[in-house]
């Protein structure tokens, strides 16, 4: 497997591993997805908003759209946890869609990335991916940690890449069209 390849698993996994975790915030208690706790962010809600507003911001800067940094400063925080949950089925259906189109040579393509005061910032492809992956599995490890205090048991995430874990993904592959 080449480096390609591998980002390309890894944007297949980011879209199975928010579904994972979103089905269980869908069954979450009235009030619990807004509820204060103990993390980065202080709620289920304003984590996984934070992960989606992330995501338009490097989408943008990886797609060229040239919002910049309004990507993420102009982002709107959904308070249901269904609307924001489609959000972010749409965003990681965009990542898997721009990793697919991407050559090897894409990998070390530079794209400008706003960094408000700090400039202009030209960056790799394959570097702002590999961020994306990190910052959202960061991010999904808190609401996991999150989840175990409430009604809803958190669901494993680490079930994607191995041989072995189709038998616990195969449903779930085949919904979500992987």
């Amino acid at each position: 497997m080449d480096l390609l390849d591998h980002l390309r698993r890894m944007a297949g996994n980011n879209l199975w591993s928010n579904d994972r975790l979103y089905r269980a915030v869908l069954s979450l208690k009235p009030g619990e997805f807004e509820a204060e706790r103990t993390s980065f962010f202080p709620s289920i809600k304003a984590t996984l908003n934070h992960v989606l507003a992330v995501d338009h911001l490097y989408l943008d800067f990886l797609e060229e759209g040239g919002v910049g940094a309004a990507a993420y400063d102009d982002f709107v925080p959904f308070d249901a946890p269904r609307e924001l949950y489609v959000a972010q089925l749409a965003a990681d259906r965009r990542l898997i869609a721009f990793c697919d189109g991407l050559s090897q040579t894409d990998l070390d393509r530079r794209v400008i990335t706003d960094r408000r005061e700090d400039g202009m910032i030209p960056e790799k492809i394959g570097d702002i991916l590999a961020h994306v992956f990190l910052h959202d599995i960061h991010h999904r490890g808190q609401v996991h940690a999150m989840l175990s205090g409430t009604s809803v048991a958190p669901p494993q995430l680490d079930e994607f890449l191995l041989d072995d874990d189709v038998k616990v993904r195969q449903e779930e592959v085949e919904r979500l069209r992987l």
